[in-house]
């Protein structure tokens, strides 16, 4: 009962704010190629491979991105979004709904991947699909997934408020189906943890305090389960924990919630890189270059591309390289050129 007056006061606070001015990021240099065109144009040159063969494609596709290996998932979304439009076009039945729920979720590994990227307009497109294919396969756990998709794109555009609510709208119509267990307990928390750090980048402290409350409850309901494993956990949530309290500018809370968390207990390369990722840019932020690079070399460690195609890691390390302390970061150098940064005008982020 707490929860539902919670989202349902949330709902007219997000609503009763104005829309923002859309913004537009350009994207890093990782080529794209096929895969851009096959974003824009749905394809019209797959082979239908079936149910089986296509989820087996999109677990591995995920697996790939859970390494951080961003360019390798690049290389595989072709031809696996590619297959899945030839599948759902040779489907009938049932079996056109269950393609429609994989189609979805193939755009939202795309979505997050343009997000990685920095390619917010592709990002955008493969987001709205990802929607609308959720609905057209009729499964909730779907379109909750791609909702909370759309809800980040949003939020980077600029669309805050909307973004909060189509987040909150989600989590509400999704809490009568709690009762059905870990997966949907497990949306529910990733909703609710979204929701906190977009509260948090809005500055909006105490919606964030409570809504991280909330995922945390519900982190620790699904730790009581003991059923099957889920990326939704209460380490999930203690890193966006840790991003909360950097984009509300408190950087030393940020470095001793990061502080709490064993790295090597992150089973998720990409994870593990974003965790260092965070922890680089508060100390960034925070005015402490030396600790910054340090933890750049081990995003670099966990995932490469993490550093490679990250816009906001080359723009901090464009900056590094005209700290007086520059000189005392052996390494760095090669760092920048390994990353791209030389080539990055210098700025502050």
């Amino acid at each position: 009962m707490r929860r539902r007056t919670l989202l349902a006061g949330l709902t007219s606070v997000a609503g009763a704010a104005a829309l923002g001015a859309p913004r537009v990021l350009s994207a890093r240099a990782l080529p794209l190629g096929r895969l851009e065109q096959v974003l824009l144009l749905p394809p019209t040159d797959g082979t239908p491979i079936g149910l089986t063969r296509l989820t087996q494609e999109l677990d591995a596709a995920q697996t790939i991105f859970d390494l951080g290996r961003y360019s390798d998932v690049a290389a595989r979304l072709p031809g696996l979004l590619s297959a899945a439009y030839a599948t759902r076009e040779a489907a009938h039945g049932d079996g056109a709904g269950a393609t429609d729920v994989l189609l979805s979720k193939a755009y939202s590994l795309a979505s997050r991947l343009m997000v990685r990227l920095g390619n917010d307009q592709l990002a955008w497109t493969t987001a709205d699909r990802a929607v609308h294919t959720a609905y057209a396969g009729d499964d909730v756990l779907a379109q909750a997934s791609a909702r909370r998709v759309w809800a980040i794109v949003l939020r980077r555009a600029g669309y805050s408020a909307t973004a909060q609510q189509v987040i909150i709208d989600t989590a509400t119509a999704l809490q009568p189906e709690l009762v059905r267990g870990v997966p949907y307990l497990a949306a529910y928390g990733s909703l609710l943890s979204t929701a906190a750090y977009t509260a948090a980048v809005d500055g909006d402290r105490q919606t964030a305090r409570t809504l991280i409350g909330e995922a945390i409850d519900t982190a620790t309901r699904i730790d009581g389960t003991r059923q099957a494993r889920t990326s939704f956990n209460p380490m999930a949530v203690d890193l966006y924990r840790i991003s909360m309290a950097r984009v509300l500018g408190d950087f030393g809370t940020a470095i001793e919630a990061a502080k709490r968390i064993n790295p090597a207990d992150i089973p998720k390369p990409e994870s593990r890189a974003r965790y260092w990722s965070d922890v680089a840019r508060a100390f960034h932020q925070w005015g402490k270059p030396e600790e910054c690079f340090r933890a750049l070399l081990a995003a670099e460690h966990a995932s490469p591309d993490e550093v490679r195609y990250r816009k906001p890691i080359q723009q901090i390390t464009a900056s590094l390289l005209h700290q007086p302390a520059a000189g005392v970061m052996p390494g760095l150098q090669a760092f920048a050129k390994r990353t791209g940064a030389t080539d990055v005008p210098n700025r502050q982020i």
